[in-house]
């Protein structure tokens, strides 16, 4: 990650011609990643990691742990016992909700979101959300190495990112 004047014309951009922009870094070589994926959905679940640890050996990651839990609603706190091990310079989630005949579905998706979210914000590790929420299987399963692959992405950007910044 670097800072990188902007030369373009305002107009042209639409940026200020004196901001300096931190360029997205993608270089994966020295980072340590957490990943907590939900056992619930399990095969949705093993999509999000084939995508997300075929990306992170690309992106040159590897320096990486799994940890495993039942279900979406576990993801939150295995991510801040990561976080606050100080470990690990990015975390993935990984899982699926689908939505089935009843309003769990809504707590599930939301809890959990919210739980990442927080996860992130209260130990300043990033933490890149890829537990999908779907209406049906098919939907996950379609979604599923496409997810795991930019959730990867996100981590090494952000842990770049941050490290840039301090």
């Amino acid at each position: 990650m670097s800072f990188k004047p902007n030369t373009a014309a305002p107009a042209a951009t639409g940026k200020c011609a004196d901001i300096r922009e931190i360029e997205p870094d993608l270089a994966g070589a020295g980072l340590r990643i957490g990943i907590v994926m939900a056992r619930f959905n399990k095969a949705i679940g093993e999509g999000l990691l084939s995508g997300c640890c075929q990306e992170l050996r690309r992106l040159g990651v590897s320096d990486t742990t799994l940890a495993t839990v039942p279900g979406a609603l576990e993801i939150p706190l295995a991510l801040q016992t990561m976080a606050q091990s100080g470990k690990f310079d990015a975390l993935v989630a990984l899982g699926c909700v689908v939505r089935g005949e009843t309003y769990h579905f809504e707590i599930v998706a939301n809890e959990s979101a919210r739980g990442v979210s927080e996860v992130q914000l209260g130990t300043g590790v990033p933490v890149a959300n890829a537990v999908l929420t779907t209406e049906t299987d098919g939907q996950a399963e379609v979604r599923m190495h496409q997810k795991g692959m930019e959730a990867a992405q996100c981590a090494v950007e952000m842990a770049r990112l941050l490290k840039a910044v301090k």
